[in-house]
């Protein structure tokens, strides 16, 4: 399986946190963990700012605020969205701004918010979610493992 990740830097600075290949190599370990297919996918990631995700929350969710993550999964059906030869599993918006705020208030590094909300988005396209509260405990166990894997505990 081949995964091609577009990820789309819409933010100044932040570069001492976010090394674009790492978190393309990071995105594509965990989909070839997590999801069991041989076809290839394709998904986006745009790092943003407060404002421009509360735009996006607001158009899309009806929440006019900013969020830390949103994810726009297209994998309903896997014949259903299909890029050429690729199957597209969606797209992920992150604010960094908010990240950073959330480290602060969470008392954790910046690296550990970030990857944890990488994570969470990620989970979403591939069929996750935690609008029930069994889902909710499901989800949150896969994304303590996948962190806990990739040395991003809760304790960095």
């Amino acid at each position: 399986m081949n995964i091609t990740v577009e990820l789309t830097k819409g933010i100044e600075g932040y570069d001492e946190f976010i090394d674009v290949e790492t978190v393309e190599d990071y995105i594509k370990t965990v989909i070839e963990d997590e999801y069991s297919n041989e076809r290839d996918v394709y998904m986006s990631l745009l790092l943003t700012n407060n404002e421009n995700i509360q735009i996006v929350n607001r158009d899309y969710r009806g929440k006019d605020q900013p969020t830390d993550v949103i994810s726009f999964a297209y994998l309903d059906n896997e014949d259903d969205f299909q890029l050429g030869p690729y199957l597209t599993l969606g797209d992920i918006v992150i604010s960094l701004e908010r990240v950073e705020d959330q480290a602060s208030d969470y008392n954790h590094s910046f690296k550990r918010e970030f990857y944890y909300v990488l994570t969470h988005g990620i989970l979403h396209l591939l069929g996750y979610d935690h609008i029930e509260d069994e889902d909710k405990k499901v989800m949150r166990k896969k994304e303590e493992e996948i962190l806990k894997k990739h040395g991003y505990s809760r304790d960095i």
